[in-house]
């Protein structure tokens, strides 16, 4: 394989969210000189959202995509050196550490920031996927907008959920949202908010039996988990919003994780289990996961690794 190596970095940084791009900003003013492979979704979840209200700077709001292009300016402002390309499998077992580039190109990097985010959870049913992107989706941000006027169904119970049934209750006739248990887990003051909407339905104990439509969504069918009954719903768009699975199976087997995927750090830093390679923002992150709060974390990604790279002396 080693006639593949075609670069030694000091600092490779995988992902281009809020986590990544920070990280760049500070390594690249470090004189770390970072290079930036964004991944599948350059910009991260970020680009799938439309107004984002809470990132201090912003009075009146940014849009996600473009708060995103901002992140990615600054960084390449600052001399990151920024690419398209996805990580595909990685060698931790010695310095410098290895990282195959779609896989073919292999970079060898002393530090490693992981900043892979996290992707959204389906249900798992045969008719969710045959009908992703003819009516299910896993973005009521990015879709909603095709199904003004309509019924739409969403299934979810947390933050998200709740957000996305409001979002959607703006610009469908009817919103049924599909409850699993007999509560939800979402903040209260979100739970109110879906509660004194007229135009959303919740089905309490209620889980997807199956994704009605042969080309296009055209209905769901939903059953109560206490009786076993099932009822049949018209909607035109079906909503995924269950939560995030961490972007982190490369790293399987060679950094330690919890039960769901997420890559551990000493708390209070950037460090995981393996010298040299650090992890920010959502692949990290279980709790929090906002951009305000991945942005911090790459910091101190940036900063972990600039300390390990002088401690170490490799330039």
């Amino acid at each position: 394989m080693d006639q593949n190596i075609s670069e030694r970095v000091n600092c490779l940084i995988i992902g281009s969210g809020p986590a990544g791009y920070t990280a760049a900003v500070y390594a690249a003013r470090a004189n770390m000189k970072p290079v930036l492979y964004q991944g599948i979704q350059p910009g991260g979840q970020l680009t799938i959202t439309t107004e984002v209200e809470n990132y201090p700077g912003f009075p009146e709001g940014v849009q996600g995509p473009e708060l995103m292009v901002h992140f990615e300016k600054q960084a390449q402002r600052m001399g990151a050196d920024i690419r398209y390309g996805l990580a595909t499998k990685v060698d931790l077992s010695e310095q410098p550490y290895k990282v195959w580039i779609d896989e073919e190109k292999i970079i060898e990097a002393y530090a490693i920031i992981i900043a892979t985010g996290a992707s959204a959870k389906w249900l798992g049913i045969e008719s969710e996927q045959r009908l992703n992107g003819h009516g299910v989706s896993a973005c009521a941000v990015c879709d909603g907008f095709f199904f003004r006027g309509k019924e739409v169904a969403i299934v979810g119970a947390g933050d998200t959920a709740a957000e996305e049934a409001l979002y959607l209750s703006k610009l469908c006739s009817t919103v049924h949202m599909i409850v699993r248990r007999d509560e939800m887990r979402a903040s209260k003051v979100m739970q109110d908010r879906v509660k004194n909407t007229a135009n959303i339905k919740i089905y309490w104990n209620s889980e997807t039996d199956e994704v009605l439509g042969d080309k296009l969504v055209e209905g769901v069918r939903i059953r109560n988990n206490q009786t076993g009954e099932t009822v049949e719903v018209p909607v035109r768009g079906f909503f995924v919003a269950i939560g995030h699975k961490p972007n982190s199976d490369i790293f399987q087997g060679m950094l330690d994780m919890d039960e769901s995927g997420y890559i551990l750090t000493v708390p209070g830093s950037a460090k995981t289990n393996v010298e040299g390679v650090f992890a920010c923002g959502d692949v990290q992150d279980k709790i929090y996961r906002q951009a305000i709060t991945a942005a911090g974390s790459g910091c101190m990604a940036a900063l972990d690794a600039e300390r390990y790279l002088s401690e170490k002396g490799f330039h």
